[in-house]
């Protein structure tokens, strides 16, 4: 009989029925059988060693760049963010020959290479860590290997164990590491956060299998890899293409380029400008983050209710008002509002998304979804560099030093900026969600170019948003193969 193959367009690949291709066997190194549950303790270790040096990295980042701390916080993570962006399309593609064990190895290895430099020297620790963008991309490989060994209809559930786990990652570690800096150090701190990032190496070099069967990967079929799959800019270079994808990849620009500048500074924000202690920060940290899964849950729910367009736009509305709360906002009060209303505001992302495949041709799917995260991967990278220099034009800088110099007149230059608006990066990128609100008021409800008359077998296939193939000789891999970023939360 002919083999089936299914793949989808994030690059992993499902066998549909497995009892009926006899032929195709996983070479496994590792424990069981390819399991999510394998995907969720890599991330899980991976963010949790992170999480511990959540309050350790803002101490040693204030103390390394005194005078521009927020300035040079957001050139950090703008050069890793993109980085990241320009790196995820090739590792997915290789990812797809070469496995998903290997780059798994490969990419939590460089995410957590930096963590040791912390305590040997700090100049190294923020240098490695923008350099480490390049192979940063653990999200990316986790979802694909994701896909790998679940059904389409398992997916939408996975892929919410990923998100879910990666935020509960981050829930205490955090308020443990402040506690261990504040009893013992950040050199504790760092040995511990290594030697956990140890063990998520050790776990995917024994225990992790390999979920790509090796004779369904594109090595096998002969093809190489492309320019177009290595290309970040290719998805992107046809948003302009059609005007409802446009516009959907306009309101993203606009309202994630604030979004990923606030989560890169966020944490340094609350600790050196509204006076948090490193205990509250972390407390912050797990509040926000346990709500933020709480929200998640009802958002099936809020778009039966309110449909995908008016919870997009409910969504930015939410994140409009926590910017202006962290902007504007000169007590720890306001800070909790606007860190309630963050919560409250994730669930734009999501619902960006499904009304991109709700609303998109079948035979698009991947491309359309390929266009939003390319822009979303894009953000990621610039986001953080741009509040970086905000804050640096408005002079916004606050360290321990500058606390016993009132009469220091860099300080009361940003006094006389900040009186009135604390926040400037936060304010102005309310102003943007504003213009990313009334773009989406404008977006289509329905998509033009969707065929209406399509038979049932077809809108089937749209809903489940699979392309199979046949082997029958000729062997070809689609344009849609590249792994897509799906990390946009990964933000430390």
């Amino acid at each position: 009989m002919p083999k089936i193959y299914i793949k989808k367009p994030l690059g992993g690949m499902v066998i549909r029925n497995r009892n009926a291709i006899k032929d195709v066997v996983i070479t496994s190194s590792g424990i069981g059988e390819p399991s999510v549950y394998h995907a969720l303790i890599v991330i899980f270790l991976e963010f949790f060693a992170w999480g511990l040096l959540t309050m350790p990295v803002i101490s040693t980042l204030n103390q390394t760049f005194p005078d521009h701390t927020f300035l040079m916080n957001g050139l950090v993570m703008g050069i890793k963010g993109i980085l990241s962006f320009l790196s995820a399309p090739l590792v997915g593609a290789l990812s797809d020959i070469w496995g998903r064990k290997f780059f798994l190895l490969i990419t939590v290895f460089f995410t957590c290479a930096p963590i040791p430099l912390m305590a040997i020297n700090s100049w190294w620790f923020f240098a490695m860590i923008s350099i480490s963008g390049a192979l940063a991309v653990t999200f990316s490989v986790v979802f694909a290997y994701v896909a790998d060994v679940t059904t389409v209809e398992e997916r939408s559930r996975a892929y919410g164990l990923v998100s879910a786990t990666f935020a509960a990652s981050l829930v205490i570690s955090p308020a443990l590491g402040a506690l261990l800096m504040e009893t013992y150090g950040d050199t504790l701190v760092a040995a511990l956060a290594t030697a956990i990032a140890v063990l998520d190496v050790f776990f995917i070099l024994v225990a992790v299998p390999e979920s790509l069967p090796e004779k369904i990967r594109p090595s096998s079929w002969g093809a190489p890899i492309s320019w177009e799959q290595a290309d970040p800019f290719s998805a992107l270079r046809k948003v302009g293409s059609d005007q409802t994808i446009l516009m959907q990849c306009v309101a993203v620009l606009l309202s994630y380029l604030p979004e990923a500048g606030q989560y890169s500074c966020i944490f340094v924000y609350l600790k050196l400008k509204m006076g948090f202690n490193s205990m509250e920060v972390a407390v912050f940290i797990a509040v926000v983050g346990t709500l933020s899964i709480s929200v998640q849950v009802t958002l099936g729910y809020l778009m039966r209710v309110f449909g995908a367009k008016n919870t997009i736009i409910l969504g930015l509305v939410l994140e409009m008002l926590q910017l202006f709360w962290y902007g504007l906002g000169s007590k720890s009060w306001m800070m909790w509002a606007a860190g309630i209303l963050a919560a409250l505001g994730s669930i734009t992302y999501p619902a960006i998304s499904a009304f991109v495949s709700i609303h998109s041709h079948p035979d698009r799917q991947g491309a359309v979804q390929g266009m939003v995260t390319g822009m979303r991967g894009l953000c990621n990278g610039l986001g953080p560099a741009l509040f970086g220099v905000i804050f640096y034009l408005f002079n916004v800088d606050l360290n321990d030093d500058m606390l016993g110099k009132p009469d220091d007149p860099v300080q009361n230059d940003s006094n006389k900026y900040t009186e009135l608006i604390p926040g400037p990066p936060f304010a102005i990128g309310a102003l943007m969600v504003i213009l990313a609100i009334l773009v989406a008021i404008y977006i289509p409800d329905k998509h033009n170019d969707i065929n209406v008359n399509r038979t049932s077998s077809e809108k089937k296939r749209a809903s489940v948003d699979v392309q199979y193939e046949i082997e029958c000789g000729n062997k070809s891999t689609s344009p849609l193969a590249p792994l897509m970023r799906s990390d946009s939360m990964a933000q430390l």
